[in-house]
């Protein structure tokens, strides 16, 4: 490995993510304006609080909450730390969240050597996470994309490098990993069952497998020891409450219940009928993520061809284990969550495993080729991978221009109300953000269980815009109006309401 090539490569990431990051003005979307909230709390000494509730799981008993019952405090430190040293701003938000990207785009060089590469397929392979497609502009949010993508990734590669060396300090080193991705995101437990796998799986002497498989899980133990205290603490639970329970959605509406419950028996009632449809929906919509988001399109083939080569080499062993554990437990155990962004943010962790592997493929099948069709091989690679490039540069540059303007963050940043409101709204962190106004989710619930909110919560008004739940269809359009409810403002984009 040239750690010249290494240096170079970071740097490069380093200043596209500089420059990306200056042209997002605002999170963008509910998860990170969550995260950003709670960084900023964290940041000017109020510690993990929530004033915004986006979903009523966990039921915190008034506002503000203890934060995080439900997601994970990660992105939230990690914002609160970069915001503590560079101003609590989203750009002083934003600033640690770039080395994340960068070392990404060094693990893929590193793997991809590993992998049999050569110094110019792994130039490939990172300039092609470099641009990374889909994901480019969710690597410099106040999200979980970069900080678990690299974590994650790397408690693979230590899997690995544990199964190919049997040296059982690369299990510790995964099970630190692990714990810390679990930190970032629930799915992270995925990671610490596939060591566990990886570790007992034979391969390993017994002793050593044993040995292996305990000090990782101690790894993981000690990195998630005080969340789980802490989760205690606020919970009386050590995991966020109702994550399981969302096994049994029969629609992402389900995330804003309240009462906040989501029933096995309503799941059963359903039918299997319908249980088996969203089931297969939720493969076809997660085909497409790996298809078109994974995958880019152009390296999902090629990517499993070279998968599939390498099937006996120890340093996939995690990846193995991973990867399709990862899309059937999207797909099957929850595929609203999962096809609701769920697979796109732990696919994250997956990018320099794909990049090394589509290059790799497309290296593999130019080579095959050149036999049958007389090519010249290098200048085949050479042109093809020049088009790869091509093609994934324009799709990130494409997508990310997209994201600039759709996080603008216009809706709710033009809301007029009163300065001490406290609002019933479709995305309360958003609101939160623009005006400093505490807030808690639209219900997915009939209009009746607005009062009971509003003396828990002390909500005052009801924002319903395009994003509303079904039962609050006729609040959107004006119509059936209980008699608690006073109309203030209609617009194309919003109703308002105060509560009497």
């Amino acid at each position: 490995m040239n750690r010249r090539d290494l240096l170079l490569l970071c740097f490069l990431a380093l200043l596209i993510g500089g420059v990306i990051s200056t042209q997002l003005g605002h999170p963008g979307y509910t998860d990170a304006f969550y995260y950003f909230n709670a960084g900023k709390n964290l940041a000017v000494g109020r510690g993990l609080t929530d004033d915004a509730l986006w979903t009523f799981i966990g039921e915190p008993a008034t506002l503000p909450a203890p934060s995080h019952l439900y997601w994970m405090p990660m992105p939230s430190i990690i914002a609160g730390v970069s915001m503590s040293l560079w101003g609590a701003s989203f750009k002083g938000a934003q600033v640690l969240f770039i080395p994340f990207y960068a070392g990404l785009v060094g693990l893929t060089y590193w793997l991809t050597i590993r992998l049999g590469g050569s110094r110019r397929s792994a130039w490939i392979a990172s300039l092609c996470a470099l641009g990374s497609g889909y994901f480019l502009p969710y690597w410099f949010t106040t999200e979980t994309f970069s900080p678990y993508g690299l974590l994650g990734a790397g408690a693979l590669i230590g899997i690995g490098l544990g199964r190919a060396t049997g040296k059982v300090r690369f299990f510790g080193l995964a099970g630190t990993l692990c714990g810390l991705a679990h930190l970032t995101r629930n799915d992270g437990l995925l990671l610490i069952v596939c060591l566990m796998g990886a570790a007992l799986c034979p391969g390993l002497p017994g002793a050593r497998s044993r040995r292996a498989a305990f000090i990782g899980l101690a790894a993981y133990l000690l990195v998630m020891l005080p969340w789980f205290g802490r989760m205690m603490q606020v919970s009386g639970a050590i995991l966020p409450a109702g994550g399981l329970e969302t096994a049994w959605m029969r629609s992402y509406d389900e995330i804003a219940n309240y009462p906040p419950e989501i029933a096995f028996s309503d799941f059963w009632a359903w039918g299997l009928d319908n249980i088996v449809r969203s089931r297969l929906e939720a493969l076809i919509l997660n085909g497409q993520t790996f298809l078109l988001v994974e995958g880019m399109i152009l390296f999902a083939p090629l990517m499993l061809v070279a998968l599939w080569q390498r099937r006996r080499d120890p340093m996939l062993s995690g990846f193995w284990l991973y990867m399709p554990a990862l899309h059937i437990t999207m797909t099957v155990v929850f595929p609203f969550p999962g096809t609701r962004g769920g697979l796109f943010h732990s696919a994250a962790a997956l990018l320099p495993f794909w990049m090394a592997l589509g290059v790799l493929g497309l290296e593999g099948v130019i080579a095959w080729a050149a036999k049958k069709r007389r090519w010249r091989a290098n200048e085949a690679k050479l042109i093809f991978s020049s088009l790869a490039l091509l093609w994934i540069g324009y799709l990130s540059l494409s997508v990310t221009l997209g994201k600039i303007n759709a996080w603008g963050g216009t809706l709710y940043a033009e809301l007029k109300l009163p300065p001490d409101a406290v609002v019933m709204v479709n995305d309360p962190s958003a609101v939160y953000y623009f005006k400093g106004l505490r807030g808690v989710v639209l219900p997915n619930a009939a209009p009746a269980a607005i009062p009971e909110i509003a003396r828990r919560y002390g909500v005052t008004h009801v924002v319903v815009d395009a994003g509303r739940t079904p039962p609050m269809e006729d609040l959107w359009r004006g119509v059936n109006l209980p008699n608690f409810l006073e109309p203030l403002v209609s617009t194309i984009q919003y109703r308002v309401y105060r509560i009497k």
